[in-house]
């Protein structure tokens, strides 16, 4: 589906790598949500550099579907199709996006896109970022990951409220929202390409004042996330290196 020059109210943001088995109903999930408001929106696919079926499965869906509340849906590649890591495909995906507000979720459905209700209603109240977490008292986690990586988890994130982020209890989950005008701000500031961004883009964020609040979401764990072991030891080494930019005023420029 070709853009339109209409400035949608809502655009969601996917990135994908190699997700031809979880992003079709992702997609279907997200189609019927989006066609059911009375709002217009586009949905962004950002590959990754996949290796498999990913973009012919988008494009397929997005030919398929005609509907006048939905100005945009299609997948968007780098010029040299390489894989970047997650966070250079949501930067990319948030910039390339024209909405109001701008949500980017993850492809394995993990937090359905009817969270938006839930969420957006900070959004009217004045806050620019609104982020869903899984730590809070009315949070809903209906499959955990394994033991060891919620420990890991609990642990890490001790040090990253420490030195990047105050007050912030969940970095990492994939569903967040922001404003157009925090979305242009920030991300082009930003310098992470992998597992850390969320936490940079948040780190910014604070750093530039604008309003975050965190939001009770219900999760369920995807067995076949690619985020390893060796993932959580990389974002900790990207939050030393945000703590240092922030002392450098690398965000400043």
């Amino acid at each position: 589906m070709e853009a339109t020059e209409e400035k949608p109210h809502l655009s969601v943001v996917i990135p994908a790598y190699n997700e031809e088995k979880r992003i079709p109903r992702t997609l279907d999930e997200v189609v019927n949500y989006l066609a059911k408001q009375n709002f217009t929106s586009e949905i962004l696919v950002v590959d990754d550099g996949s290796k498999d079926e990913t973009v012919n499965l988008v494009k397929e869906k997005a030919s398929s579907i005609k509907l006048d509340n939905i100005l945009r849906y299609e997948v968007i590649q780098y010029p040299d199709k390489a894989n970047r890591g997650k966070g250079y495909a949501v930067r990319f995906g948030m910039l390339e996006a024209r909405g109001n507000f701008r949500l980017f979720m993850d492809a394995d459905n993990s937090t359905t896109i009817d969270h938006f209700d839930r969420l957006s209603v900070f959004l009217r109240q004045g806050y620019d970022i609104v982020i869903g977490s899984r730590h809070l008292k009315t949070s809903d986690v209906a499959v955990h990951q394994a033991w060891y990586k919620e420990i890991a988890g609990d642990l890490g994130n001790i040090l990253i409220r420490s030195l990047a982020v105050p007050g912030i209890y969940d970095t990492q989950a994939g569903f967040k929202i922001l404003t157009a005008r925090a979305s242009e701000d920030i991300f082009p500031k930003l310098t992470i390409d992998r597992w850390g961004f969320d936490i940079e883009m948040l780190a910014v964020g604070l750093h530039l004042h604008y309003k975050i609040k965190e939001a009770p979401i219900t999760w369920i764990n995807d067995p076949n996330s690619k985020v390893s072991a060796k993932a959580y030891l990389e974002v900790l080494g990207e939050v030393f290196r945000i703590r240092r930019n922030l002392r450098k005023g690398v965000y400043d420029k």
